[in-house]
């Protein structure tokens, strides 16, 4: 058993309703499964409190944080995490991203 990153843009009136849709597409997608190595692994999600981003430039924060191993977000059973982004759409918008077991 292994980990996996994930990075996966969603919106929704807030960051928990973001987080909902983002985890009931991925299981929509892989199923409802265990070690699908999707954000449908994670329970909980921790909002970074950092500027909007265009998705390229948060999805390269993202791979820093986990690179970094940043304690916010590991060992893999930890949160989610989540960077607001600049999505154009007329919903808030996020990119959750962490590891997830595959």
């Amino acid at each position: 058993m292994g980990a996996m990153p994930f990075y996966t843009p969603a919106a929704g009136r807030n960051v928990n309703r973001a987080f909902f849709n983002a985890r009931s597409k991925a299981a929509w997608e892989h199923g409802h499964r265990d070690y699908s190595g999707t954000v449908y692994e994670k329970d909980e999600v921790t909002l970074l409190d950092e500027p909007k981003r265009p998705l390229p430039q948060a999805i390269q924060r993202a791979e820093e944080l986990i690179e970094a191993r940043d304690p916010r977000f590991f060992p893999r059973s930890g949160p989610a995490g989540a960077l607001p982004i600049e999505a154009g759409t007329a919903e808030p918008s996020w990119l959750f991203f962490g590891l997830a077991a595959c």
